[in-house]
């Protein structure tokens, strides 16, 4: 069983919706925990799991049969186990895992969603420090880089096939992190070679990741900063959940960056949790949310808004699609020479 639909036109609903926050809470506290990886292959007993991950044990079958119901664990002989989108999703290693997201989430976001009337009297981000001190901190960092690959490890698969790769030759991921969706592209199209622009402080990142999966020498590093330094020439630019970080007059000058850096006939690929036009779908609403905690002027945007800023950047041909089940992605096309 899941969450059933909640009747907001009654109390009960209404305060099923206000403690949605606790069920939340325990999914992203049994990522924390390391439960899903824990039981991958190996159902167990609540006090087995006690032991195996070091807990009290007050609360823990409480948690475990919550978790059941909400369809992410299944019991059975009294043992626990993973149900097949939590064994899928949330076991460490594993080729579509998320938890690097969640494990993010459970650090920066759940934190500042307690301060969100704040951020909406002041229009101030809440998370406690900042960008730059986090860039120096390396543990700080190697969570960021995981929530990174979490929130865009699904979507490489969807990017592979939503154009038609064979005229292209060089593709780059503008804030790219370490490469997991560059590396993605490089791995189905072989005769692409891949490019990543980051910061200097992803680069260790980076090239763990993609010595990793073999491709060293196939997908390339270049660090820099989008305000300072102009982007590496390619026929593929993509700008991944990069837009939604920055104020409109920011989006409008990377977007004209990337049309300075693409070959003649190129392409800019775009994709954010965008808003629909009548600014109704709760998750891209919850993301916008999520841009005003921990970011200075960032939000997520309609497709009319980006495509406004391509068609004045010198874009033609400029076409949306969805791109797994929360993205929309924006493919804009550079003239040829």
């Amino acid at each position: 069983m899941t969450v059933p639909a909640l009747d907001v036109n009654t109390a009960g609903g209404l305060i099923q919706l206000g403690n949605l926050f606790g069920p939340a809470k325990a999914v992203l506290t049994a990522v924390q925990l390391g439960l899903f990886t824990t039981l991958h292959g190996h159902p167990s007993t609540a006090e087995d799991i006690r032991s195996r991950l070091g807990l009290h044990g007050r609360g823990l079958p409480d948690l475990l049969h919550l978790l059941t119901a909400l369809g992410l664990l299944e019991k059975e002989d009294g043992r626990f186990r993973n149900a097949p989108g939590a064994d899928r999703h949330l076991v460490r290693g594993g080729d579509c895992y998320v938890g690097g997201f969640l494990f993010g989430a459970d650090l920066t976001l759940y934190p500042v969603y307690g301060r969100l009337a704040e951020a909406l009297r002041t229009g101030r981000p809440q998370a406690d420090g900042d960008f730059e001190g986090m860039l120096n901190d390396p543990e700080a960092l190697g969570h960021f880089v995981r929530m990174m690959d979490g929130a865009s490890q699904s979507l490489g698969t969807g990017l592979s096939t939503a154009v038609d790769w064979g005229g292209y030759r060089s593709v780059l991921d503008a804030g790219g992190c370490r490469g997991t969706v560059v590396s993605q592209l490089v791995a189905a199209h072989p005769h692409l070679m891949g490019h990543v622009f980051d910061l200097p402080q992803i680069e260790p990142f980076f090239h763990e990741h993609v010595g990793e999966l073999g491709l060293a020498g196939k997908v390339l590093f270049h660090p820099g900063d989008f305000f300072r330094d102009p982007l590496p020439g390619a026929d593929v630019v993509v700008y991944g959940h990069i837009l939604h970080d920055w104020s409109p007059q920011q989006r409008d000058h990377l977007v004209r960056q990337a049309y300075q850096a693409l070959s003649p006939g190129g392409a800019l690929l775009v994709y954010d949790r965008m808003l629909p036009p009548g600014r109704d779908d709760v998750d891209s609403l919850v993301a916008s949310l999520n841009m005003l905690l921990l970011t200075e002027g960032g939000g997520e945007y309609t497709v009319a808004e980006v495509s406004e800023l391509a068609t004045a950047a010198g874009f033609v041909s400029i076409v949306d699609q969805k791109l797994g089940t929360q993205e929309t992605l924006v493919v804009c096309r550079k003239p040829p020479a």
